[in-house]
């Protein structure tokens, strides 16, 4: 949908502000930083000014620290939360390419997967997918997984999750398995409880 306006929401103007008032801050306070040490001294002068400058960055790093956790919060309250991630074990049957995600109908992901991130997934690694919001009550999942399958075809498989979203955050867990017996991947989508 390019070239529509995107809305901007209330919880992201007002980390839009608060962003934009931070910067201001730090510049602030860097250039009061920087003036209030005007006659530096030869080498001690430059030490000085360096302390300042490390601790001053070390501020903006905790500032900034900060700032994401409150936009998660504001933008993704604990109440209405739901959370997508993906795992994969073994992997001797599938090499995961990319995976399309549809919530109650509508495009909500859809994520190509590097050999370096496929790798990390195969060492136990779990990747978030989809962070959102979501309503009370009755929604689908639905996940379509595109790879390379046994004797180096490509593969499409999908899977669905029919789950009721309560209040509180949400969980979701795609995993993609060998099931050996039959010699295919098995693609599994589950909550966490």
């Amino acid at each position: 949908m390019r070239g529509m306006p995107r809305r901007i929401f209330k919880g992201e103007m007002n980390m839009f502000r608060l962003r934009m008032m931070v910067t201001m801050l730090l510049a602030v306070l860097f250039s009061a930083g920087v003036s209030a040490n005007e006659p530096l001294a030869g080498a001690s002068g430059m030490a000085t000014l360096d302390q300042q400058t490390q601790s001053l960055k070390q501020a903006v790093l905790e500032l900034n620290r900060e700032l994401f956790v409150l936009e998660e919060e504001l933008l993704y309250p604990a109440n209405t939360q739901v959370s997508v991630f993906v795992s994969m074990d073994v992997g001797e049957y599938f090499a995961l390419d990319s995976i399309q995600l549809t919530l109650d109908g509508k495009d909500i992901s859809n994520y190509l997967y590097t050999p370096r991130e496929v790798k990390a997934l195969h060492r136990g690694g779990v990747h978030q997918i989809y962070v959102g919001n979501l309503k009370v009550g009755e929604h689908e999942l639905v996940a379509v997984f595109t790879g390379e399958g046994p004797h180096q075809r490509d593969y499409r498989r999908g899977a669905t999750l029919n789950f009721d979203k309560a209040i509180g955050a949400k969980y979701v867990e795609l995993r993609i398995s060998d099931r050996a017996q039959q010699l295919q991947p098995e693609f599994v989508v589950k909550e966490w409880e």
